[in-house]
């Protein structure tokens, strides 16, 4: 309890035993006086114990000495110069109430005071606690951005990683098809080459007969046998196959390393039928194996998005359609313009989802494919990739039937 209040407040204790001069702290000692005065009609004194005045003089010869009691304790005496019996007596009984409602008062004020001084303590207690839990959370909240930034930071590359661990999943899928995609082209370039090798050995001759002055018979003769024409018309065809190959390959290479670059976070405006067109062409020696992709492209404005990871959204998709087609089918892509919204529906007649699985496809790992068939998670990421576009996946599905699934994004400027 601080000294201030000390001064304020002095608490005494309530049972202690009460003084003349405490009992008759509240009262107006002029007006007893008067009043006592009237009563006896002489002079008269109030005085403690100990003899010391408390209301009236001791001038007089006082010969009457009547007990003032409180609680049955004698606190005072009331002096007069002669025992007026009844006047003294009544002057007495109107002491002593007066003297018993000041101890009532001081006892109530007392405790009054008491309890206020436990409250008060209670509340110093709760203060000091709330002062130090303050000084606590003030600490915590100067701290709270960084390691909230520090949690995001955690989040994103956990969650980067997810992506690439993923994504690389899905490279690594289709890595013996797009070998055999780039496998073709290069073949029959090496092959056309060889071919081309061999014609350009005929041209060196020729060109060496004509630089020695061979007459023209002989050059006819050389031309006819070596059937210089086939060769003119084969070679510029061997060159536009291989630049044909050359370009297949170049675009196949492209597609995937666009596609491969998971950690790019730039976004970019983009048309979405360009990401659909280079996943497709990544994907097609896959989804060739047992089906048919069939794309209706609409007309699309560009929207700004994050081209690497909606190519991972579609890819996913697209693989996840050519599995469940068991023999032969169709995989059917379409893109559409509704409202604000970019649509992008992915559908195949395959084997279909149940409704037990259609509730858990999203969830993290589960999966239906055999052991090692299957991370779990490629749903998954799908789902929050498209969220993180502010877009949703909507999925539709028949057992035996096939699946539809249909993406939201809104056209972002």
């Amino acid at each position: 309890m601080s000294e201030e209040f000390r001064e304020t407040l002095p608490l005494l204790e309530f049972d202690r035993e009460l003084g003349l001069d405490e009992l008759l702290g509240g009262v107006n000692k002029k007006k007893l006086h008067d009043c006592l005065s009237d009563l006896l009609g002489m002079s008269f004194s109030i005085c403690s114990t100990k003899g010391e005045p408390v209301v009236g003089t001791g001038d007089a010869i006082m010969e009457c000495r009547l007990p003032l009691r409180a609680e049955m304790e004698v606190v005072g005496y009331l002096e007069t110069p002669t025992d007026l019996e009844d006047k003294s007596r009544s002057a007495v009984t109107l002491i002593e109430l007066l003297l018993h409602s000041g101890a009532r008062y001081l006892m109530a004020s007392t405790l009054h005071l008491h309890a206020v001084q436990d409250d008060y303590e209670k509340l110093q207690q709760k203060n000091t606690a709330l002062t130090e839990s303050e000084a606590r959370y003030k600490d915590l909240s100067e701290n709270l951005e960084q390691r909230v930034s520090e949690q995001v930071k955690t989040i994103e590359a956990t969650q980067l990683q997810l992506y690439q661990a993923e994504k690389m999943a899905s490279v690594g899928q289709l890595a013996a098809g797009v070998a055999h995609e780039i496998n073709n082209p290069i073949g029959f370039i090496q092959s056309n080459l060889v071919t081309a090798q061999s014609y350009v050995n005929d041209f060196s001759e020729l060109a060496k007969q004509v630089g020695a002055g061979v007459d023209v018979d002989k050059l006819q003769k050389f031309f006819q046998e070596k059937d210089m024409e086939f060769v003119l018309e084969d070679f510029q065809g061997l060159l536009n196959e291989c630049i044909e190959g050359a370009r297949r390959v170049s675009v196949i290479v492209k597609d995937l390393k666009g596609f491969s670059n998971v950690d790019r976070s730039e976004e970019e405006v983009v048309d979405i039928n360009d990401i659909i067109q280079s996943v497709c062409n990544i994907s097609l020696s896959e989804v060739n194996k047992n089906s048919e992709l069939k794309l209706a492209l609409a007309s699309l404005p560009q929207t700004r998005c994050r081209p690497g990871q909606l190519g991972q959204v579609f890819l996913n998709m697209i693989l996840n359609a050519a599995k469940a087609i068991k023999e032969q089918g169709e995989i059917s892509v379409q893109t559409s313009f509704k409202g604000d919204c970019i649509v992008v529906s992915i559908s195949d007649t395959g084997s279909g989802i149940s409704e037990q699985n259609l509730k858990r496809m999203f969830d993290p790992f589960f999966t239906t494919a055999d052991v090692g068939g299957g991370t779990g998670l490629g749903l998954t990421v799908c789902r929050d990739i498209v969220k993180a576009h502010q877009g949703k996946i909507e999925v539709e599905s028949t057992l035996g039937q096939g699946t539809r699934f249909s993406i939201f994004l809104p056209v972002v400027g």
